[in-house]
């Protein structure tokens, strides 16, 4: 038989009718003999009827009905070629036994394929077709293959690499995923134009290659691949549509999020000047998760929840809340709720420091016409409250309104709202007018702190903070060294306020001694960069003790912590939500000032007050040492006078 079979008529009918017996020609002889080679098995392709039917040769079992785009390609492609080459063949064939679920008979069928053979022939033909759309003429050389030809080659690949898939060869499939990405791009550089492969499925099969590529990387557990994958995916122009980019970004994001790995910062090969490079993954995942929220402001795609969840993650990570603030006020009506937008804006303001902005955000939201029996919002407006003398009455109410507003039992909720009664009523003592007063209402804090602790079956570390804390400044030093070692004990010694509180409570028992000692063993398991505190109280516990010079070797070494910790992390980071490295590091300037000033090292002392003024200019602490300084001078210059 010939190696080519002309086709009279372009008919479709005609075309439909001869293509089982074209298909069948092209595996007889030395060519069936091959595929027999490849698979020995009873279920070879030789053994299987491959006619367009799509039934199998079990009896009475039947099979999925193939595909008929694929018939359509092919016929296609019969039409420009007038044949159907082997590597389409096996093309079509493959694609048939995929749809009827036999996954190794596929795989070997499209093995069978010489990719490398093909590859030049089909980038010749993209390059050409791009070149026949851009001048527009009919005076050019006909492409090597023809374009349906093209789409049914890489379709084949593309399914390769989903039969390894299936087979869990991941990395041969994200190989064989990466040839069809790689025969695009190298054949058209500049990226696909538009409407480009419209007429056939190669477009398409190249979306499902993109998308797919990145997570057969994540499941071979080459994290760096896929990285690289996605940026590829997102830099290259592919005429992806916008929500399957919007899908990508959204992944790829959530990956550098979660995935536990550092990557290496992208290499922007078309960067504008000044233009923001991320350098590092949270950075990255920021940026594409705001870009996102940007589509849903223009409403090129839907509004996902997920976005947001992911992006309060980040930016809660890199201690950017207030961003996330704008990110949620940029937000059009309608994509979250009322409530729901003043609760994640008084979280994001309470988060950055700005407590009353939030409990403004929080009393809108409390009000009669809103939701007045919201307990989260409650809550929170009484932990605001409960820490500000001046709004400590406003928190007792909130946390009454908590508690009244609980439908159902639950002890967790109930026992911080108890503590936070507690909290409120501690801190509106110390406004009382009268003794009686303040010791009633410390009485009434104290209370509700036991209940809180009893509500919680003694198992909330908070709560017994809290209820140490308030032992101890009620000056019940017993109760609270028993709380303090309780709580040390059920944290493990994981907590550093634990620590710090134990250490003051042997210091008010002028047990000095003991105190350092608490403080070098929570130094001993603690990390470098959250010594800070620790190292700070245990030079105050040396100077009770008269160890001047211990004093200051031990800020020294703090000071030094401090330094290396802005050098690595920058002098805006947080060390809690009211206080920066950098307002701590002039405190301890501060403390160093006074200390030079009790041992009469003037010149000393005003070293640190000028690196407390390089700080932040204005200061009252410093302006009080500063007085000490030039105190004694004074009263030199008046004795000698």
């Amino acid at each position: 038989m010939k190696s080519k079979i002309r086709i009279k008529q372009p008919r479709r009918a005609g075309l439909r009718r001869d293509l089982g017996q074209i298909m069948k020609c092209l595996c007889t002889g030395e060519q069936l003999r091959k595929v027999d080679k490849m698979i020995p098995s009873s279920e070879s392709l030789a053994a299987k009827d491959y006619s367009l039917s799509g039934y199998s040769s079990k009896i009475g079992v039947p099979e999925k009905k193939p595909d008929t785009r694929n018939i359509e390609e092919a016929e296609l492609s019969l039409r420009e070629s007038s044949s159907l080459n082997y590597e389409e063949a096996r093309a079509l064939l493959g694609r048939i036994e995929y749809q009827k679920g036999n996954i190794e008979a596929a795989l070997h069928v499209f093995e069978g394929i010489d990719i490398a053979a093909i590859s030049p022939k089909m980038k010749l033909t993209l390059s050409k077709r791009v070149d026949r759309r851009k001048r527009r003429s009919h005076d050019y050389a006909p492409p090597p293959m023809s374009i349906h030809a093209v789409s049914l080659l890489l379709e084949a690949i593309f399914l390769k690499a989903k039969s390894l898939q299936h087979l869990q060869r991941f990395r041969e499939a994200a190989q064989s995923c990466t040839v069809i990405l790689d025969i695009v791009e190298s054949s058209l550089p500049e990226g696909l134009p538009e409407n480009f492969g419209a007429d056939c499925k190669l477009q398409e099969t190249l979306i499902k290659a993109v998308e797919l590529l990145p997570e057969l990387w994540k499941f071979g557990d080459s994290p760096h691949e896929a990285i690289l994958s996605y940026r590829r995916a997102l830099l290259h122009q592919w005429n992806l549509d916008a929500e399957t980019t919007a899908r990508i970004q959204k992944q790829f994001a959530i990956f550098l999020l979660y995935c536990g790995g550092e990557a290496s910062p992208p290499n922007l090969r078309c960067q504008i000047d000044s233009s923001f490079v991320p350098r590092n993954n949270i950075e990255e995942a920021i940026l594409l998760l705001m870009i996102l929220l940007r589509k849903v402001s223009l409403k090129r795609i839907e509004w996902d929840p997920s976005i947001l969840d992911h992006l309060s993650f980040a930016l809660s990570m890199s201690g950017d809340l207030r961003a996330l603030a704008n990110q949620i006020e940029e937000l059009l009506p309608g994509v979250i709720s009322r409530k729901e937008r003043y609760n994640f804006l008084a979280l994001c303001y309470y988060g950055a420091g700005e407590d009353l902005v939030a409990l403004n955000l929080l009393r809108k939201l409390l009000q009669s016409n809103e939701d007045p029996h919201c307990v989260p919002a409650l809550l929170m407006a009484s932990r605001i409250c409960g820490g500000k003398p001046n709004l400590a009455e406003e928190g007792i109410k909130f946390a009454h309104r908590a508690l009244e507003s609980l439908d159902e039992e639950c002890s967790e909720l109930e026992g911080t709202g108890n503590l936070l009664l507690g909290v409120a009523r501690s801190t509106h003592s110390n406004s009382a007018l009268s003794d009686s007063e303040r010791v009633s209402r410390q009485s009434e804090a104290l209370q509700a702190l036991e209940r809180a602790w009893k509500i919680t079956s003694m198992k909330d570390p908070n709560i017994l903070y809290y209820l140490c804390l308030e032992n101890a400044e009620q000056r019940k030093l017993e109760a609270a060294l028993y709380y303090a070692k309780y709580l040390l004990k059920l944290e493990g010694g994981s907590n550093i306020k634990g620590w710090l509180l134990l250490a003051r409570i042997l210091s008010a028992q002028k047990r000095f001694v003991d105190g350092e000692i608490v403080l070098n063993a929570a130094l001993d398991q603690t990390g470098k960069w959250d010594q800070g505190e620790l190292l700070r109280t245990k030079a105050k516990l040396q100077i009770a003790q008269g160890q001047l010079k211990s004093a200051i070797e031990t800020y020294s070494q703090l000071l030094a912590v401090l330094q290396v910790q802005s050098k690595s992390f920058g002098s805006g980071r947080r060390l809690h939500k009211d206080r920066s490295s950098r307002s701590f590091e002039q405190e301890i300037w501060h403390d160093l000032a006074y200390l030079y000033i009790s041992l009469s090292q003037y010149q000393d002392a005003e070293v640190c007050l000028s690196k407390s003024k390089a700080i932040n200019s204005y200061s009252a602490i410093r302006s009080h040492a500063t007085g000490k300084v030039i105190l004694p001078w004074v009263y030199v210059v008046v004795v000698i006078q």
